[in-house]
């Protein structure tokens, strides 16, 4: 991670953990969204609108990392917050709201990026400006998220190299109506394809859930024996912790697991990493993607020039015709625990070594 980076990162988790008491000015706490906070007359309104609540990143990490930032840096911007619950009907309704609530900033990440034009064009035809947050839409005016195709590249090799490129595997990929997806899913088969891992079944969760990861390998384990099964390639951690579920229910120990990949550097994916249950992650620092996304919006809100390069030091380049801010993943395994999620500050050694994972974290070097 470059030493910018690195810094923006870390300072911005520390706003989560260190500053809590810091919230936007009038913000919006409802997660389900609907109401705003009364702000004053004069508020300059910035509409967070993000998917789903099953990710753990957005309701822990993005939301509280964008309302703080946005506090900071414009003591009369007013949040407003929706979360779409998967539901793309109710996220439509969510920017209409987010619209008569008077927001001249749209930031969003949409259920279906595919489908969100019709959302982005309301917003802009009322004076709105559309930032596409973490997913890409073709029609909206900025776009930042990670790069995608390097995620999925990043876990297929990880994957292959685990399983000395030989074996046969099970692939869960994420909802197909999430572009993100459809590129995690590129990046790792433009590996895998070219390995001499086998796949033995591939499944797109629709909704990204745990549950739906855990039934697909259950239901593979009537067809397969779990010996046969020799990797998983999981899109998320949320999956990977479905899949885990699956096997060991299956009676497979969970000491003889195979090599699982994921995403979103989950608490109980870092915990499952240190006790061998989980190869590995993909850490995307969450800060500086929401730091990033609140400098861009309250630019906006004052009608001020977008940054190039950002404060946070991202600089603005294209992606497919949108003005874009492209972040760099991180792949995190057992090794580098400590110098990657604890030194930026995202998790402490005290949020990851609870209980049964105490052992582990000493195991690793960590305290």
């Amino acid at each position: 991670m470059p030493r910018s980076i690195h810094r923006i990162a870390a300072s911005g988790a520390a706003l989560l953990f260190g500053a809590a008491a810091l919230t936007a000015c009038g913000a919006n706490d409802d997660s389900s969204g609907g109401d705003s906070a009364d702000g004053g007359g004069d508020s300059k309104v910035i509409a967070l609108l993000l998917p789903e609540s099953k990710t753990t990143r957005y309701e822990a990490f993005d939301k509280p990392l964008f309302e703080d930032a946005v506090a900071n840096l414009c003591s009369d911007c007013e949040v407003v917050y929706y979360n779409a619950d998967q539901d793309e009907a109710k996220q439509t309704q969510q920017v209409d709201t987010a619209i008569s609530e008077g927001a001249s900033v749209v930031v969003l990440d949409p259920v279906n990026g595919a489908g969100a034009g019709g959302m982005v064009q309301s917003a802009q035809d009322s004076g709105a400006s559309v930032i596409a947050y973490d997913r890409f839409i073709a029609e909206a005016d900025y776009y930042m998220s990670f790069d995608n195709e390097t995620v999925g590249k990043m876990q297929a090799e990880a994957l292959v190299e685990a399983m000395g490129d030989k074996g046969s595997i099970l692939m869960l990929n994420g909802a197909p109506s999430d572009p993100n997806a459809a590129q995690f899913k590129a990046g790792a088969h433009g590996v895998l394809d070219e390995s001499n891992v086998k796949i033995l079944e591939e499944y797109d969760n629709p909704d990204w859930s745990p549950e739906n990861a855990q039934t697909f390998v259950t239901d593979q384990l009537s067809k397969y024996d779990a010996s046969e099964i020799n990797g998983v390639y999981a899109a998320n951690d949320g999956q990977a912790g479905g899949v885990v579920a699956a096997l060991t229910g299956g009676g497979v120990a969970a000491d003889a697991l195979p090599p699982i990949t994921g995403q979103d550097a989950e608490v109980a994916a870092i915990q499952r990493i240190l006790a061998g249950q989980q190869a590995m992650t993909i850490y995307k620092p969450i800060p500086i993607e929401a730091e990033t996304a609140a400098e861009v919006a309250v630019a906006l809100a004052n009608g001020d020039d977008v940054p190039n390069p950002t404060e946070t030091g991202i600089d603005q380049t294209d992606y497919e015709g949108v003005p874009s801010y492209i972040f760099t993943p991180i792949v995190v395994t057992k090794d580098n625990v400590a110098d990657t999620i604890i030194a930026d500050g995202f998790y402490s050694a005290d949020d990851i070594c609870t209980g049964e994972y105490a052992k582990a974290c000493e195991a690793a070097g960590i305290s």
